[in-house]
């Protein structure tokens, strides 16, 4: 599963520290699987469920609806050295096993009948503590938009990917005081990868051109829209820009991806790499193939990132007056 280390303009617990959440992530998650599938295969089901409920009934019962309208009064763009601190402080205060897995397969009114009934029930509790540590700390909150949850792209990229891929969705940096919208970026072990999908209707063409709008054709009809290679390109400047002023050496392409339909481009840029109906499996089994261990320099090149992006959030505290 890959770590959603960033969502859109969310705080999240590894912009508070890179280098110990994504390992900690690895050990809590296949920790929660053991326990849950030792006790599927011993029947012992009963001692997995106990009373207390799944994540999000937690979320819900912590911040009923009626204050998420309300942040729009009280939200506030935070300092994070100032967040840095406070969080540094109040983690070391809590015990190594209070955790966000501990509650993963308790809600479950009945056990799974089959093996991968589990998995996917487990896959979906871990995407709640996926969303749950991109949108909040110790001490901070974000309210995550309800149709994050129902995003397909957020949950190929939090589910179908190494536990060692770190990605940040939608991000928004602060460059010079001004945001700026980006493409996903997917961090791997042996470098950074901007991705922008580009999907309609099954089987719909998409023509490439050096010109600033392309052209997408189905059956029912033909279209034009703003050419994806910009967005693409404005996100590679701006990972290149970062990456420099950190002394930092790690490889980029860009990726255009159309696992429905097709993308023709004749004259496809150096550095784009074009993935469509026809090589999609290809180079989604070559990524999933990776199986490298966390790297330094992959850490780091996130950590440049996470210190440019734009995070909104209210005190905990003030959240529950």
């Amino acid at each position: 599963m890959g770590q959603l280390v960033k969502l859109y303009e969310y705080i999240s617990r590894y912009e508070m520290d890179i280098y110990k959440y994504p390992s900690r992530f690895i050990q809590l998650k296949r920790r929660q699987w053991d326990n849950l599938l030792e006790a599927w295969q011993s029947g012992n089901w009963q001692g997995v469920i106990g009373d207390e409920q799944i994540i999000l009934q937690e979320i819900e019962e912590e911040h009923p609806p009626h204050k998420w309208r309300l942040l729009g009064k009280v939200k506030q763009l935070l300092s994070k050295r100032e967040i840095e601190s406070i969080e540094e402080m109040k983690d070391s205060l809590l015990p190594e096993t209070v955790d966000d897995f501990s509650t993963i397969g308790r809600g479950l009114k009945q056990k799974p009948s089959t093996l991968d009934e589990l998995k996917h029930v487990y896959l979906n509790e871990i995407f709640s503590v996926q969303m749950l540590w991109a949108s909040s700390t110790l001490t901070y909150q974000s309210y995550i938009d309800s149709s994050f949850y129902r995003d397909r792209n957020l949950k190929y990229f939090a589910q179908r990917f190494p536990d060692t891929f770190l990605f940040l969705y939608k991000p928004i940096f602060m460059l010079k005081k001004a945001p700026v919208e980006c493409e996903t970026i997917l961090l791997t072990p042996t470098g950074a990868i901007c991705i922008r999908f580009l999907e309609e209707v099954d089987s719909t063409s998409f023509l490439g051109s050096d010109d600033r709008f392309w052209e997408r054709r189905n059956k029912d009809h033909t279209s034009r829209f703003l050419n994806p290679l910009i967005g693409l390109n404005r996100t590679e400047t701006i990972i290149q820009q970062i990456f420099r002023l950190h002394d930092i050496d790690f490889p980029l392409q860009k990726v255009l991806i159309s696992r429905n339909g097709y993308i023709d481009y004749p004259s496809t840029p150096y550095g784009v790499q074009i993935v469509d109906k026809r090589n999609y499996q290809k180079w989604f089994e070559s990524m999933r193939s990776l199986r490298s261990p966390l790297k330094h320099i992959q850490l780091k090149a996130t950590k440049s990132l996470l210190d440019f992006c734009k995070s909104v959030a209210v005190s905990r505290n003030d959240w529950d007056k």
